[in-house]
């Protein structure tokens, strides 16, 4: 049995999940940037029990978001299982703007990007092959306007994102999606 292995003893599991915990908060309110001597407070450990358990920021960011990037695609998977494809696509849209709108941290993860290798990469690779079967599905149920491509969600998350209602930000840009009402785009 290797040390990575070996089940963590108690205390050293308790700081862990203090540590992760501490992290989604503190990253979630202020980005993955956030000081993390911040968190180290916030989980009641000293800054080297945190840099004992992980050596880098992104072993870090990677505990505290893969759990949230698993919630994604379980949306993702409930959006394909969908029977009407435009209602799969706009349950998608909405909770995963409602996950950005609440977790600074999250939309962080998942507009930059880490070592391909990483834990994160890995499930956002995964999680952007749902998008485009999301996508696919509307388009070909002919709901979807045609040219939209999945780098388009870049800027529907941006724009419903940008106003405190974004449950309006996001019907009007649902509504400018809708393939009836598609005009060419440049």
């Amino acid at each position: 049995m290797t040390v990575e292995q070996r089940p963590l003893r108690a205390d050293a599991r308790r700081n862990r999940e203090a540590l992760v915990a501490a992290a989604r908060a503190v990253f979630g309110a202020k980005g993955v940037d956030a000081p993390l001597d911040e968190i180290a407070r916030r989980a009641e450990v000293a800054i080297g029990t945190l840099y004992n358990r992980f050596p880098t920021r992104a072993d870090l960011v990677e505990a505290a978001f893969l759990p949230t990037l698993e919630e994604a695609q379980a949306i993702s998977d409930e959006a394909l299982a969908c029977a009407d494809p435009w209602d799969g696509f706009v349950l998608y849209l909405e909770r995963s703007v409602r996950m950005q709108v609440t977790d600074r941290g999250f939309t962080e993860v998942c507009s930059r990007t880490f070592d391909p290798a990483s834990g994160l990469e890995k499930a956002k690779r995964a999680n952007g092959s749902r998008m485009d079967r999301i996508v696919k599905r509307a388009q070909d149920a002919g709901a979807l306007r045609p040219d939209f491509r999945t780098m388009d969600l870049a800027v529907v998350f941006a724009a419903a994102t940008a106003t405190p209602d974004w449950r309006r930000g996001l019907a009007l840009v649902l509504d400018g999606l809708r393939a009836p009402a598609a005009h060419p785009l440049p």
